[in-house]
């Protein structure tokens, strides 16, 4: 077994976590509860640095002419902290509605570009660009797949007919999506439950399997 303290300590907490399987107990909620609290120790600090430190202080320190205005930005950042207070909670409004329009006309175009017109793209142009026969035909598919469940979402036409058969057709190809996005998920949790028993019985215990 192993001799090293930091390994002892993190396969007690994990035993301690593995034993909710039991039910929930004083030993569970000690770990899930430190689990909470360091995680939200570690972010805090992280965020403070890479937003505040880097992004303001070290900035406005090195060239306060050019920089200067990112002082307003901090600004804004303190007045969310004025919802602590029932009198100044109405000031936080204003932030907020800075970082939400803000963050829509940043977000908006980006995500629209990436996740819309580039897939619209990619999915017009995957069967030109086949250089297999399964190629192709996994690019064709895709295409009907995509234009099938875009059919299925496009109600202003009743769905009876040929557009029923197309939107039914959309219903099967999005269980496909939804199910192979759950069973990756799925496999990303054992992969983690995997690595949880790898230390245990390599790192903790030594067995080496």
């Amino acid at each position: 077994m192993s001799h090293d303290p930091s390994i002892w300590i993190t396969a007690l907490l994990t035993l301690a976590i593995f034993s909710f399987l039991w039910r929930e107990n004083p030993v569970f909620r000690f770990a899930e509860h430190l689990l909470v609290g360091v995680s939200a120790g570690y972010y805090v600090v992280q965020y403070f640095y890479s937003g505040v430190v880097k992004k303001l202080i070290v900035p406005v320190e090195q060239n306060f002419a050019a920089n200067g205005l990112l002082i307003f930005g901090g600004v804004l950042g303190l007045l969310m902290f004025a919802r602590l207070w029932r009198r100044l909670a109405w000031l936080a409004r204003y932030p907020i509605a800075f970082y939400v329009a803000a963050g829509a006309g940043y977000f908006i175009p980006s995500i629209l570009e990436a996740n819309v017109l580039k897939q619209i793209g990619g999915t017009l142009t995957a069967p030109a660009a086949a250089a297999t026969p399964f190629a192709l035909f996994s690019a064709v598919v895709m295409a009907a797949g995509v234009l099938a469940s875009l059919v299925y979402f496009y109600f202003s036409v009743e769905h009876r007919g040929a557009v029923g058969v197309v939107s039914r057709a959309g219903i099967l190809f999005l269980m496909i999506g939804f199910g192979a996005s759950f069973g990756y998920t799925v496999m990303g949790r054992i992969t983690l439950l995997i690595g949880r028993f790898q230390f245990l019985f390599r790192d903790w215990l030594g067995l080496g399997l």
